[in-house]
């Protein structure tokens, strides 16, 4: 910053940009902190449902469990992490239509790493993923056409 004391009499017109670095690098600094603690340790529960309608697995139906510890089974086989995408784009490379995988994910599993197998299933053919989710215990559909399931209803009837 540049500063006359001529006597010229001509006033210069230049901006102050002092004020706006110091906002600058205090936004920096807040993103810095805050940014990493929203991120890390991020957990969710998957959902479960009362009025579930029963879904049951068919022949053509791929399934992918992911257990408490991040192991990946496919179709109830145990695969090693590496080779998920390998599996997935063999299996739906040769399909034309149907390219859906059913994802079912342990409830106490760190959602993070359930977005990792959603990445690596959309980067391998398969166009739609869909989650399980299990009838909330103690609980059963309220549509009579759907009480298949199990379960007790909220009145306590079955």
């Amino acid at each position: 910053m540049a500063m006359s004391a001529g006597g010229s009499g001509k006033i210069k017109a230049e901006p102050n940009v002092t004020p706006m670095i110091d906002v600058m690098l205090v936004l920096l600094i807040i993103f810095m902190l805050v940014v990493p603690a929203i991120n890390s340790g991020f957990q969710a529960i998957p959902p479960q449902g009362v009025n579930l309608k029963p879904h049951p697995e068919e022949e053509r139906d791929q399934v992918l469990g992911i257990d408490m510890n991040g192991q990946y089974f496919l179709n109830k086989q145990a695969i090693p992490n590496a080779e998920l995408g390998q599996r997935l784009n063999a299996i739906y490379s040769a399909r034309q239509e149907d390219k859906i995988l059913f994802i079912k994910a342990h409830k106490d599993l760190e959602y993070g790493k359930v977005l990792d197998a959603l990445d690596i299933a959309a980067h391998n053919q398969v166009t739609m993923t869909a989650m399980i989710t299990d009838q909330q215990p103690g609980t059963a559909s309220l549509i009579a056409t759907d009480r298949v399931m199990g379960g007790v209803p909220k009145g306590g009837k079955k």
